[in-house]
């Protein structure tokens, strides 16, 4: 007498089944525009940068050696001359950075204004020569 029926209640909604994956569904689209295309993006590029590497250019290995390339061997490894009479083979995917026989040098800074010599800049300014 004292044991009350026990009575089976209803099951409480599911919560929308799209609903609950919304915030995960949401972080992947943020962690794929922030993250994976730009990733995508720049793999893509040095792909291409390293393809159109040629004869002539100076280029930058991932260990910070730079040369000139002198020949490229194959598709997989090109000869670069880092001082006089000193050539290297380097695997192509180790290059950092391409730089081109085609760029231009840097200009020479700009005279000061009064005719003098120098570059301008704070000497040219303070009145004060090398």
């Amino acid at each position: 007498m004292w044991i009350s029926p026990a009575y089976a209640q209803a099951a409480g909604g599911d919560g929308g089944g799209l609903m609950t994956f919304l915030p995960l569904i949401l972080i992947f689209v943020v962690f794929y525009f922030l993250l994976i295309r730009p990733q995508q993006k720049k793999a893509k590029e040095h792909r291409q940068m390293v393809q159109n590497v040629r004869r002539g250019d100076t280029v930058v290995t991932g260990g910070g050696i730079v040369g000139k390339v002198t020949k490229v061997k194959d598709e997989q490894t090109i000869q670069l001359e880092i001082a006089e009479g000193v050539r290297i083979d380097v695997v192509k995917g180790t290059l950092a950075d391409v730089r081109s026989k085609t760029a231009p040098a840097n200009d020479p800074a700009p005279a000061n204004k009064d005719g003098g010599e120098g570059g301008g800049g704070l000497m040219g300014k303070l009145g004060l020569k090398k």
